[in-house]
């Protein structure tokens, strides 16, 4: 029997046989049915609908009603079989449940894994684009070996929400500083740097001209009411406003942006000034989480929740952001000045790394502090009080020769770059606690450093990477329970004398004898003056 027959023969059944290219066809066309159902089954995100149980239904409803010209009306069945499904979210009978907190801030984050427009997965940058968003993935994987920081998930949230401020805001620099607690909502606190010569510099300084003018205009009114009101006032002068450091320079180096959920608003903080962080160091108050609260203390706090919040990432930040020895160096120019003077520094590009046994010894000289120490004024550089009240003093000079206004003393603090050896105590306890990340496997291991001052603040370092985070209450570690300071002194009242001291009420026989001797007095006025009168006449 020759091939061709064999293959032309069929079996008993009429079908051909089942030859392994036959099998391979078939078993093709039931995968591409089985990926079309599939795909047809795929619901909606919005709806929860999907095309294969919508098309069953149009077509079950065509055959039950068998309408004439069926493809002209098709669209018409489609559109009221998805009507049919509507349901409104309000019932006069009785209305739906409202969603819940996790419902809600779930569907604000889902905005934040959505593409951008004009965004394309399948397009591939020709060229790497510089970018101010950090490898917050990376360094999640660093804190992660100690212990430290946000689970994955929160990581990715917070990484996605700082690519939103990244691309609505002109940023060159941006890190994410560290997650504070509140007792109703967190803060997600992100620091940056805006580009030079952005309009950002221009509405500071806008609002700044703008206070000026309202405190010319307060004190043009308060001329005019001296002028008319001739009661006495107090000789007392308040203490000159300590003057906020500019932009850029100091405390206010950076610009801070929270937000309480990746994904919700971010919320830039405004500038602190020296009142407020003198008066953050005299108080402790737990973050509510709403930057409007009102901040209830003694002494009062000069602002809202929002600076109080901002006046702690200050001191936090000048007491806890630590860098390796050497990878940040000063320039040529800093140099020249005196080290109490550098605010400025440059990444070392010869920087070599250290090795993390000498990172972890017990000296820490191999850490520094890269961030400006704030000094008891509130300010990092030393502002003099009096140089405001020159003027007044050469007014009143002639007024008061023999006194001349004290010169206060300048403020010095450590200097920046300053090493973590020169750390003060914290109350017989070290500054800093130094340890490996893991001593089973020391040669893949990070050198970890937590702050004893402030709990909560950390840094890791490895070979030439280093990364600070700070993750707690805001609280500074203080070994007794903390007590208000108490009110200052009662103020000295106002010496009594005869002008002003109030005189007992006089007896009858006092009123009596005062009444008579000015009907006397009188009595002899009338006669002076009668007499003068016939000395006229005569």
């Amino acid at each position: 029997m020759s091939s061709d027959v064999l293959n032309n023969e069929r079996d008993v059944t009429g079908s051909k046989p089942q030859t392994p290219q036959n099998i391979e066809n078939n078993l093709s066309k039931d995968t591409e049915f089985i990926n079309a159902k599939s795909y047809l089954l795929t619901a909606s995100t919005k709806t929860g609908l999907n095309l294969y149980d919508h098309l069953a239904k149009v077509l079950a409803k065509v055959l039950e009603e068998r309408p004439e010209n069926v493809a002209d009306v098709f669209e018409d069945f489609s559109n009221n079989e998805k009507k049919a499904k509507f349901v409104s979210s309000v019932d006069t009978v009785q209305n739906k449940d409202d969603k819940s907190t996790e419902v809600a801030l779930a569907e604000i984050q889902e905005k934040l894994f959505s593409k951008g427009d004009g965004e394309d997965a399948d397009v591939e940058p020709e060229e790497e684009i510089e970018t101010p968003l950090p490898n917050l993935m990376e360094l999640c994987y660093y804190f992660e070996q100690a212990g430290i920081g946000l689970n994955r998930e929160e990581v990715i949230r917070v990484w996605l929400a700082l690519k939103n401020l990244v691309d609505n805001h002109p940023l060159q620099h941006v890190r994410f500083w560290g997650k504070m607690f509140g007792t109703e909502q967190n803060y997600y606190v992100a620091e940056v740097e805006y580009r030079e010569g952005e309009e950002e510099e221009e509405e500071e300084e806008n609002e700044e001209t703008h206070e000026e003018d309202t405190t010319e205009k307060d004190l043009d009114e308060e001329d005019e009411d001296a002028e008319i009101d001739d009661t006495p006032k107090p000789d007392y002068k308040p203490p000159p406003v300590i003057k906020k450091e500019d932009n850029r320079t100091g405390a206010n180096k950076k610009t801070y942006f929270v937000c309480n959920e990746p994904g919700k608003v971010w919320v830039k903080l405004p500038q602190v000034t020296p009142a407020q962080i003198t008066t953050a160091r005299k108080v402790k108050k737990f973050l509510t989480g709403r930057l409007d609260a009102p901040v209830v203390s003694f002494p009062p706090f000069p602002g809202n929740e929002a600076n109080y919040l901002r006046a702690q990432i200050a001191r936090i930040s000048a007491g806890t952001h630590i860098s390796p020895l050497g990878f940040y160096q000063f320039d040529e120019e800093e140099e020249e000045e005196e080290e109490a003077q550098r605010d400025n520094f440059v990444e070392n590009i010869d920087f070599e790394g250290i090795p993390v046994r000498e990172l972890i010894d017990p000296s820490l000289s191999n850490w520094v502090h890269h961030v400006q120490h704030v000094l008891p004024q509130g300010r990092c550089t030393w502002w003099n009080p009096i140089q405001k009240s020159e003027d007044d003093f050469e007014e009143d000079k002639e007024e008061e020769e023999g006194d001349e206004p004290e010169e206060a003393e300048p403020e010095v603090g450590p200097a920046l770059l300053t090493p973590l050896s020169e750390d003060a105590e914290v109350e017989n306890m070290p500054p800093w606690t130094a340890k490996v990340s893991s001593r089973l496997v020391p040669q893949y291991s990070i050198a970890v450093l937590h702050s004893n001052l402030w709990p909560g603040a950390h840094a890791f370092g490895t070979e030439k990477k280093f990364e600070n985070v700070y993750i707690g209450w805001g609280h500074k570690y203080a070994a007794e329970n903390y007590s208000p300071p108490p009110p200052p002194a009662v103020m000295e009242e106002f010496p009594s004398g005869p002008e002003i001291t109030e005189a007992e009420d006089p007896t009858p026989e006092e009123e009596a004898a005062l009444r008579a001797a000015q009907q006397e007095a009188e009595e002899a006025e009338e006669m002076e003056d009668d007499e003068d009168e016939e000395d006229e006449e005569a």
